[in-house]
């Protein structure tokens, strides 16, 4: 016990002594128990906005036009590129960021993100190439979104010990669900104004949304704890919760194994996420409306995901939940290597969003529960570095086989391949941390 003592009371630890975790805002007249409910649906909100990102594949063709007409042909691997970019500088900026949070409040944290994040897709409005897509888009849009999504999730995980599978699935669930609502802006505002125009038009949007949620976002008073509840007392040889740093959390094996089958989540999800229009109009055969109008209705599934594998985790645990969804990732990914037609198109890319939405809530939750929340936003940070390889490696992945083959069926091979090797990996190393880590 004196060597669990001393990870409790590590590096890691000291963060909370100068957080601004007892600066709680509270809201008149309301107890912190449902306080915190509130943050939460301010949380899902604000990465409600954040989550347009995920209406991409809605931009792939217009922004294909666009750069023709400038004279400067582009590829779709090419046009994939700033989502890539967008989606990697977001894991990045969130592993180095963590410590900010920590330092000054998720309140101010969040409004810097996301004014960051309304100015990378107002600047987007003014490009005329790929590159500088790729730079103002990308790079300063995900910035914004990996400051303040960090932020969000932090609250949810630091406010919620009692049911944190839920409360953070349902703060990413705005993420999730967004593109249900921002994909079908976009065709509609690509449409009536014109694919630049929808980049300004959604710029300001975001600002003038999540600048104002932002305000009552804050953690709870040190050593807080829901009303009547108590840590679990784990019986003889069970599983307890780690309190570590970030330095310390990373020689635990079972950081290795949540990492990589993060990574194999996100490169089926995120590869699905890219190419869902362009599969359904080129490979399927639909017609463009419909192709847009099931982008949202896969957004459904990217958010109820997030809920339904967040309450799973909190009933199952991280390791089984993680095979689970490896299962489902292996079987869309069959289906729609052997049989892409319509029917199984639907099924197949729901699911594979789906178990996206799902492992945007199984990761900070199994953090969380692996290694404590003492210095958690720093340890997501780098958990979440994840997503960002996933992000660069499931889109480029999609567009070079396309390009090379003329067609996106031979993705899906790879992704099942992938998906077997995630259930192994999930049932090896996702294991609870001893209490030391060598």
């Amino acid at each position: 016990m004196s060597d669990w003592n001393s990870c409790l009371h590590s590096q890691g630890c000291n963060f909370m002594q100068n957080s601004h975790a007892g600066d709680a805002h509270r809201i008149p007249g309301m107890s912190p128990e449902r306080d915190r409910w509130v943050l939460v649906v301010v949380g899902l909100v604000i990465n409600l906005c954040l989550g347009a990102v995920y209406s991409w594949s809605v931009f792939v063709n217009p922004l294909i036009d666009y750069f023709f007409i400038l004279g400067h042909p582009v590829t779709a691997n090419d046009v994939l590129m700033p989502y890539s970019v967008i989606l990697a500088v977001f894991a990045i900026t969130m592993a180095l960021t963590g410590r900010y949070v920590e330092n000054h409040g998720p309140r101010k944290i969040t409004i810097v993100g996301c004014i960051l994040t309304g100015l990378g897709w107002l600047f987007a409005s003014m490009v005329s190439s790929i590159a500088m897509l790729s730079v103002v888009y990308g790079v300063i849009g995900g910035i914004g979104i990996g400051i303040a999504y960090g932020a969000t999730v932090a609250v949810a995980a630091r406010w919620f010990p009692d049911r944190r599978g839920l409360a953070v699935g349902l703060t990413v669930f705005g993420v999730g669900f967004s593109a249900f609502i921002t994909a079908n802006l976009a065709g509609y505002f690509i449409a009536a104004y014109g694919v630049m125009a929808t980049f300004r038009i959604f710029g300001i949007g975001i600002i003038l949304l999540t600048v104002p949620l932002a305000l009552p976002l804050s953690f709870p008073s040190k050593g807080w704890k829901p009303a009547g509840w108590n840590p679990p007392v784990p019986g003889e040889g069970a599983h307890v919760t780690c309190e570590c740093s970030r330095g310390e959390m990373v020689k635990s094996p079972a950081f290795y194994g949540l990492w990589i089958c993060y990574f194999i989540g996100c490169i089926a999800g995120l590869m699905a996420i890219s190419i869902s229009k362009p599969v359904g109009t080129d490979l399927v055969h639909i017609e463009t409306g419909l192709a847009t109008a099931l982008v949202g209705f896969f957004a459904i599934f990217n958010g109820s995901g997030r809920l339904f594998f967040g309450h799973l985790t909190d009933r199952l645990n991280p390791g089984n939940t993680a095979m689970i969804s490896f299962v489902l990732i292996a079987l869309a990914s069959l289906a729609m290597w052997m049989t892409p037609v319509v029917q199984v198109y639907i099924i197949a890319f729901a699911i594979l969003w789906g178990c996206l939405g799902g492992w945007l809530a199984i990761a900070p939750t199994a953090t969380a529960t692996y290694f404590g929340t003492c210095d958690y936003p720093r340890c997501y940070g780098v958990v979440f570095l994840a997503f960002g390889a996933g992000a660069i490696a499931g889109p480029q992945l999609a567009g070079i086989i396309r390009t090379m083959t003329g067609t996106y069926v031979g993705v899906f091979p790879w992704v099942f391949a992938l998906a077997i090797l995630g259930f192994f990996i999930a049932f090896i190393l996702m294991k609870p941390p001893k209490p030391k880590l060598q």
